[in-house]
């Protein structure tokens, strides 16, 4: 019989809105950063900040040689885990995969983790697109767990709270709030 990869507690990373809204059991969490990936509004949201016919945008991870992304990782005890996983796994199932990968803990301790991102191949994923036209669907999507706009305003929030400058969520949620005041963007 195999070893169970997950016997023992588990780091899992948070770049999105698990910084802001961790609805699961964890035992500690501390800031920590992951290497050669970046955060970004590229994930189409059907069933948390939009809806099938008016999908929101989410954050995922993309390949990004020389960049850090921060984000808080929760450690997950040994028995808790499953339990744990088939939460996420259900709230991250519109287009993300589970992935495993190096966390540098702050105090600079390195552990395995897992976090879950979304690939290029899924349904959902929507890619790249200019600013102005990411912060109008932004600006508009609203689906179960609130509009979409509110999710962007926690992350960056959340971000400044912990002294994290990421320029692409400022730039969104700068660009957002001009939208709204009627400023052109």
């Amino acid at each position: 019989m195999l070893p169970d990869p997950y016997a023992s507690d588990l780091w899992v990373f948070g770049y999105g809105s698990l910084i802001f809204r961790a609805d699961f059991p964890y035992t500690d969490k501390c800031p920590a950063t992951i290497q050669h990936w970046s955060r970004r509004f590229w994930q189409g949201s059907a069933d948390h900040r939009g809806t099938p016919g008016y999908p929101g945008r989410v954050v995922t991870l993309t390949a990004a040689p020389e960049v850090i992304c921060w984000g808080m990782a929760y450690r997950i005890a040994g028995n808790q885990v499953d339990e744990v996983l088939d939460h996420l796994d259900y709230r991250e199932k519109g287009g993300y995969e589970r992935l495993e990968l190096p966390l540098s803990l702050e105090g600079q301790q390195v552990v395995n983790g897992l976090t879950y991102h979304a690939t290029k191949g899924n349904s959902d994923y929507l890619g790249s697109a200019d600013a102005d036209s990411m912060v109008r669907q932004i600006s508009i999507a609203i689906g179960p767990s609130g509009p979409n706009r509110e999710y962007l305003l926690k992350l960056e929030a959340s971000l400044k709270a912990h002294g994290v400058v990421d320029d692409h969520v400022f730039d969104l949620a700068d660009r957002l709030r001009d939208l709204e005041s009627g400023q052109p963007t």
